[in-house]
């Protein structure tokens, strides 16, 4: 299986990027190939500028050659992976103006969708489990991403995991991106 794995934060070198080369790693372990897509180091635009927003009288808009260039990499992989840092108790703006702009009508929903690949969000988050719980946000989370974006679009295989309390100490973050890893061998 191929995977896309999008990974959106300012910093390579951050947690979030551990992450993903913990998912990334235990993709490989089980035979899968990851390729990532680093929004902050590819200096993906995240607005969305008329060019690329969506035409509901026409499923097959002919879309920015950049967000084009993004559908190709959608398309040639199996599955989608999201890795991103929580902010706001949801993703960061460059992760969401990437699906704005890329995961378009006639193409992700619409007349087309992303029916048959899967898709997996991973969200770093600083704060527990239990004030997720308390207010609600990780159900708000799995709303918005799992439901609102993902089977929206088609993908009805797909799942949030967030990791949370990710300001712990070296033992925590360790045993975080353990745990990314083998999510990454049992995606497949």
């Amino acid at each position: 299986m191929n995977v896309l794995c999008v990974l959106s934060h300012p910093r390579r070198q951050s947690l979030t990027g551990a992450v993903l080369d913990g998912f990334a790693a235990g993709l490989a372990e089980a035979g899968h190939r990851g390729e990532i897509a680093d929004l902050h180091a590819e200096r993906f635009d995240p607005v969305l500028w008329p060019a690329d927003e969506p035409d509901w009288n026409d499923g097959n808009k002919r879309y920015s050659e950049s967000v084009r260039r993004e559908m190709a990499r959608v398309e040639r992989n199996d599955a989608v992976a999201l890795v991103f840092p929580v902010w706001w108790w949801s993703m960061p703006a460059m992760l969401k103006g990437w699906i704005d702009r890329v995961w378009n009508n006639g193409w992700a929903y619409g007349d087309r969708n992303l029916k048959g690949k899967r898709g997996i969000a991973l969200g770093v988050a600083g704060a527990g489990q239990k004030s997720y719980v308390k207010r609600e946000y990780d159900r708000a989370m799995e709303i918005q991403i799992r439901i609102g974006i993902f089977q929206f679009c088609g993908i009805e295989d797909a799942g949030l995991h967030v990791f949370y309390d990710s300001f712990g100490d070296r033992g925590v973050t360790d045993a975080i991106v353990a745990e990314a890893r083998r999510l990454g061998r049992s995606f497949g």
